[in-house]
């Protein structure tokens, strides 16, 4: 391995936030504090918007955000890179997730949106719940036109049409499918991959130098991008033919075990 500069891009949930304990592992946070003693960047890269960061941000150290799917991309104290939804899409999407039978979040920058009235999904609910207990939800809900948001997520049932769902958002989003009836929705031409594409032209850093770490479908995008692509041990089947290193589980201390092998500590 090269002794250049890495910079190194980290999905949160299950690589490393553990969804089973709630915590980021103590191996993996020493493990990014000597990569960057090394001189590496760490940047985390989520499908999280900036206003869901906020308790891992208090728990690790990085250099940078890549939020919201590459929505918005920030190194440091500067903002490269933020895109919102148009005003009156977003009011087109929130007709289209209730006329197909959805029911979900708008993420934004500044917070996220639910409905207002308790939703017949009782995902919705455990999420508006654990959201509304870290302080994350707006006061707005789906009836004012007053903000911006980035994405959004949706949770569909039985009754859903997915199909015309798909055919309305055709051309503008892309839908990531999470499992479990859960959708992502990411206005087209941003990713996670595009975020990187972003701090690699900030930093004038070269592809073979990057390394990502994830475990779920959203993840796609960074590890078809990139050449050094570290798995999780529980993770999305759909990654592994773009898999270059196998690690272990989050709570098996998968991530500082995977730094290590690489020489990257």
């Amino acid at each position: 391995m090269s002794k250049g500069r890495k910079a190194l891009f980290f999905d949160i949930d299950g690589t490393l936030f553990s969804e089973i304990n709630r915590n980021v592992p103590e191996s993996t946070k020493e493990a990014i504090s000597q990569a960057r003693k090394k001189g590496h960047l760490v940047f985390i890269n989520t499908g999280r918007v900036y206003s869901l960061i906020g308790p891992i941000v208090r728990l690790i150290e990085v250099d940078g955000y890549c939020c919201g799917c590459g929505t918005r991309v920030v190194a440091g104290d500067d903002v490269l890179f933020s895109a919102v939804i148009p005003r009156e899409k977003g009011s087109q999407i929130k007709k289209i997730i209730m006329e197909h039978k959805f029911d979900g979040v708008l993420e934004g920058t500044e917070s996220c949106y639910f409905r207002k009235e308790t939703s017949w999904m009782p995902q919705v609910e455990r999420m508006k719940a654990q959201m509304r207990e870290s302080g994350m939800i707006s006061a707005y809900g789906w009836d004012e036109d007053c903000y911006d948001f980035d994405k959004f997520c949706v949770f569909g049932d039985e009754n859903s049409d997915m199909e015309g769902f798909s055919q309305a958002l055709k051309g503008d989003f892309e839908i990531i499918d999470r499992g479990g009836g859960f959708y992502e929705c990411v206005p087209v031409g941003y990713s996670k991959a595009t975020g990187i594409e972003l701090v690699m032209d900030h930093y004038g850093i070269a592809l073979e130098d990057v390394y990502v770490f994830g475990d779920s479908t959203n993840d796609l995008s960074m590890f078809q991008f990139a050449k050094n692509c570290v798995l999780m041990g529980h993770h999305s089947v759909e990654l592994e033919p773009y898999a270059t290193f196998f690690t272990k589980n989050v709570e098996d201390d998968g991530v500082a075990y995977a730094m290590k092998e690489l020489g990257l500590v």
